[in-house]
């Protein structure tokens, strides 16, 4: 991936990313566009990634800012699974344990590529309060080492209107599972 961006290409990120803040606004009540709009021209690499989570259909979206940190946190709002990091199993290990129908890739190396990392339950959870979205696909999330280590890994969905997490082997992948990715900026 790493593509580097041109000017008319940044620039049409920059629109995409300003018209889809104005079109969300309560996913970012109190966050000021034309602050954060300096900071994203600022970081092009930043640039770069949002484009990479926007290019393999993540929608990426500003939801929430850290005062602390003056940190501001994108992660993928797409409705569904972002369809371009979809039939992964969870990780390299996993990948090499499969003897047959070998996934493409793995969700950890393709998150790591990018430069996103995969959301927690936690986060999935707390962002899931702003952005409806897996209703019909589902999500690796990052998985705790001690069910990695017994060969498991999670994800979550949402269902009959609340936030379920699963287990599965870390080698499953199904056309509707992807993964989800946040930025901070």
């Amino acid at each position: 991936m790493r593509r580097q961006l041109n000017k008319r290409d940044k620039l049409k990120l920059i629109k995409t990313l300003k018209d889809r803040f104005e079109k969300y606004i309560p996913r970012h009540k109190d966050i000021d566009w034309a602050i954060l709009q300096k900071k994203l021209e600022a970081n092009p690499e930043k640039l770069r990634i949002l484009n990479e989570m926007e290019l393999t259909g993540g929608e990426p979206d500003v939801v929430d800012f850290n005062k602390r940190t003056n940190e501001y946190i994108f992660i993928d709002c797409s409705k569904e699974s972002p369809s371009g990091r979809r039939s992964f199993c969870y990780d390299q290990k996993a990948l090499d344990s499969r003897k047959a129908n070998k996934p493409s890739n793995n969700a950890l190396d393709v998150a790591k590529e990018i430069g996103i990392t995969i959301l927690t339950e936690e986060q999935y959870r707390s962002y899931h309060k702003l952005v409806k979205f897996d209703g019909k696909t589902s999500s690796w999330i990052l998985t705790p080492d001690d069910i990695r280590s017994l060969g498991g890994a999670i994800f979550c969905d949402f269902r009959f209107g609340k936030v379920f997490t699963y287990h599965n082997g870390a080698e499953s992948y199904y056309e509707s599972r992807g993964f989800r990715g946040s930025l901070v900026v």
